[in-house]
């Protein structure tokens, strides 16, 4: 495992925004009109990616959502206009470059990038290139969508990149070494920790390189939620060791980390791509439709940090920033992408 240093972003601090982990996405969209504005949503056909679609469009954005298959485009039915729904596979390559040059060939800027789609606690899977499911769906695919929309972004004039990480990051660093466990036993938990990680540090390096180009990134913990696909892979066991569920699958209702309706777990999300209260605070990571603060780390922490589901901020090594500069450029030799984001 790679031992990285702590240093830290020093503006990781909350800013009282006058909402919490109860409100929703309508509330904090509320007066917000986003006509003209066109948006990006992966993971937009179901859980809180699904509010989050729901809530933009109804705002005034028009909505694009990749998919893998096409077949349940039919749940956008009622949306009538500004819904586009594309296909893409975040685990093919391929299929990145076809939307993203789609949706180039439009000449329209996308104001907003929700990378929001993720799989969680996977059987170990490869794909085509060898690389671990969850590392390469939840961070590497949208680090090539992004680098392929790249000349749409820029031309917003003031886009917001949003990755929706989770408080899974607790569970580990990104392993440089050995991202994709070829030497490494394979951990579901382990690589869902570092894909979490990775969505962190991901928005904290895209920050600092778009700056120039007036291109701000964000990463949240949106909440635990319950009912929701990404839950699809876990076992009773599982969910009670999360502390999500108690014997015979009864939720759990932590008051340090309380359960959220969808519509509460789409806040964050929504918050963060279009508050003006984040404008030039680019590169946060942030929970309950606020920044997080940073939880430090004391001699003997690890384990408490690790196995707490009652801690919503962000651990040191999530923003650190010699580990995001090493992230990016691991990043660009296993996509092989140069992904300038000047």
């Amino acid at each position: 495992m790679t031992t990285q240093n702590t240093s830290t972003d020093n503006r990781q601090y909350p800013i009282n925004s006058g909402f919490n982990a109860f409100s929703t996405a309508e509330e904090v969209i509320k007066g917000t009109d986003l006509t003209g504005k066109v948006a990006l949503i992966t993971g937009g056909y179901s859980g809180i990616g699904f509010e989050t679609v729901r809530v933009l469009h109804a705002a005034g954005a028009t909505v694009i959502v990749p998919m893998r298959s096409l077949v349940k485009r039919d749940m956008f039915n009622d949306f009538a206009d500004r819904l586009e729904v594309e296909e893409m596979d975040l685990m093919d390559p391929m299929s990145i470059d076809r939307l993203a040059q789609k949706f180039l060939a439009s000449g329209r800027p996308l104001h907003i990038l929700i990378n929001n789609a993720g799989i969680m606690a996977t059987p170990l899977q490869r794909d085509s290139r060898g690389y671990e499911s969850q590392f390469a769906t939840n961070h590497l695919g949208h680090f090539q969508l992004t680098a392929r929309l790249w000349p749409a972004l820029q031309k917003a004039h003031g886009a917001r990149v949003i990755s929706v990480s989770s408080l899974g990051h607790r569970f580990s660093p990104m392993l440089l070494d050995d991202p994709n466990f070829e030497r490494l036993e394979y951990n579901k938990w382990l690589a869902y920790g570092q894909s979490k990680t990775a969505n962190i540090l991901f928005a904290l390096e895209l920050n600092r390189r778009g700056q120039a180009a007036g291109v701000q990134a964000f990463s949240l913990h949106p909440g635990r939620i319950l009912g929701t696909n990404l839950s699809k892979y876990l076992t009773e066991e599982d969910m009670k060791a999360m502390g999500v569920v108690s014997s015979g699958n009864v939720p759990v209702n932590d008051p340090s980390n309380p359960l959220k309706t969808i519509e509460q777990g789409a806040a964050t999300t929504v918050w963060c791509a279009t508050s003006p209260l984040l404008r030039n605070k680019g590169g946060q990571y942030c929970a309950n439709c606020d920044i997080a603060g940073i939880m430090n780390i004391q001699a003997g922490d690890a384990e408490r940090i690790k196995n707490s589901s009652g801690l919503a901020g962000v651990l040191p090594y999530a923003i650190d920033a010699d580990a995001a500069a090493k992230l990016w450029t691991l990043s660009e030799q296993l996509t092989g992408i140069e992904f300038a984001a000047r």
